[in-house]
């Protein structure tokens, strides 16, 4: 399947979520939720679930909650992030910030909702029981105080001072990387997969998330607002701790392909079937948004 085609069903799973009449009791905060979750976006971690899961032996119609379960999941983080509390942003994907559209408390309480619901939709999901629960212990892994959520107090917590190379990938590796780590070890547990598996996607997905992190920063600086559908030149003018900051635009582009090519070799290690994750990885080395 092509990434288009990994798509087009990712978003048509989606769009069959919180879907209420006009006039239901909670029917404004289902808008909100909506309207993040399909905002557009690449929906490269829900594919990554459902490649994963392929290679891995296993059946990709049945792990496509797990994939929804993931993109709900990144969905509040994005919404969280961009509360006035936080980064304070009025743009994500070209459009207005949820709270900008439905007001901070609605928003707020939309990413709640869909840190809620990514649990429910993977535990409601046709997969044999043990692989339902070990999906639900790797999500939960990766978004609190040792994952996503960590990584991002580590970030206010730490602002104001200039921090090493060891530190902000310490950052990262929780904020961007911890859910994409997830990602792929989630595909490989629904399949039921090997611990082989599960530690060769966990070093893939370790790889792709700093890199991911390293192509943002430099993005950041050599991109435009229309380009990303986002604001550019924050992290300068907030004096913010970045990769290009410490490596400079010819550091980051080689640190991008360094990690690239480690995570590209990797999966050797346990898959056979790897060309799609090779050309994914490749992409992102690249991507201009």
């Amino acid at each position: 399947m092509t990434a288009e085609e990994y798509k087009v069903k990712i978003d048509g799973a989606l769009e069959r979520y919180f879907a209420m009449p006009d006039g239901a009791l909670c029917s404004g905060l289902a808008a909100s939720m909506r309207y993040s979750l399909l905002a557009g976006g690449k929906r490269i971690r829900p594919m990554l679930v459902l490649e994963f899961c392929r290679i891995a032996g296993g059946d990709v119609e049945k792990a496509l909650p797990v994939a929804c379960a993931v993109e709900m999941l990144h969905t509040y983080s994005l919404i969280h992030d961009d509360l006035p509390c936080m980064d304070n942003d009025d743009l994500r994907r070209g459009k207005p910030t949820n709270h900008v559209v439905y007001g901070e408390c609605t928003a707020t309480l939309a990413g709640d909702a869909l840190q809620a619901e990514a649990f429910g939709t993977i535990l409601r999901s046709e997969l044999p029981a043990e692989r339902r629960a070990e999906c639900a212990r790797i999500l939960a892994d990766s978004v609190g105080l040792d994952g996503m959520c960590g990584g991002q107090y580590l970030d206010m917590a730490w602002e104001g001072r200039k921090l090493s190379e060891q530190e902000l990938t310490e950052i990262n590796s929780r904020k961007t990387g911890a859910l994409l780590v997830a990602a792929c070890q989630m595909g490989v547990a629904a399949a039921g997969g090997s611990e082989l598996m599960l530690a060769a996607a966990a070093h893939f997905g370790s790889a792709l998330g700093i890199a991911f992190q390293i192509r943002d920063d430099m993005l950041d600086v050599l991109s435009s607002t229309e380009e990303l559908g986002k604001p550019v030149g924050s992290d300068s003018q907030e004096n913010k701790n970045t990769y290009m900051v410490l490596m400079g635009k010819d550091g980051c582009e080689k640190t991008v392909n360094k990690l690239t090519e480690f995570a590209k070799n990797v999966l050797s290690e346990a898959f056979e079937d790897t060309g799609f994750l090779r050309e994914l990885a490749d992409a992102l080395s690249t991507r201009d948004k």
